[in-house]
């Protein structure tokens, strides 16, 4: 659930609300369910899909998690290049993204980005032109260096996930306003 608007450092935002209940829950089912649990909470509260003109709705951290969350589900489901590939690598690559992770606690993951960024920079021509399933495919083979930054998010997704979950709980206001049951 939402509202407009929640006046923040002279900005307005939307105002998400969670449950204290569904917290508590999600914690108590693991990291994974306590950060999906805002992320989605964001996600429908801008109808869905971050955009342009929703962008300005949130504030720096919900869309830094959106963007983590972007990540992870690309990465875990095929790896750096299917994110580049379904259009992603401007907005992870070329925002403060990265910073906002070592401002987070994730020095380490915030490297990782920044290598990702090198070989975006260098062949994103090739992964976001318009490819058949077989092309898709044989992008991994053409362009190994990605494997070595799939291997370590896989590695240091989990402790990752924890640094996030652990920055959301310790900055709840930033990411939902909680209604007490």
């Amino acid at each position: 659930m939402c509202r407009l608007p929640r006046k923040h450092y002279f900005c307005t935002y939307m105002e998400i609300r969670i449950k204290e209940q569904e917290i508590v829950q999600a914690a108590q089912e693991g990291m994974d369910a306590f950060v999906e649990l805002f992320g989605r909470a964001i996600q429908e509260a801008i109808g869905g899909e971050l955009t342009a003109q929703n962008m300005p709705l949130l504030n720096a951290d919900q869309i830094t998690l959106l963007a983590y969350l972007t990540v992870r589900r690309e990465v875990m489901d095929g790896g750096f290049i299917q994110l580049i590939y379904n259009g992603y690598g401007p907005f992870i690559f070329l925002n403060p993204f990265a910073k906002a992770m070592r401002q987070w606690g994730a020095a380490d993951f915030q490297k990782l980005i920044y290598k990702g960024r090198k070989l975006y920079e260098q062949y994103d021509k090739e992964l976001t032109r318009e490819l058949s399933d077989e092309e898709f495919m044989a992008l991994y083979e053409q362009y190994p260096a990605f494997e070595d930054l799939d291997d370590e998010f896989v590695c240091t997704e989990e402790q990752v996930t924890e640094l996030v979950a652990r920055y959301i709980d310790e900055h709840i206001e930033q990411f939902a306003v909680v209604e007490k049951a």
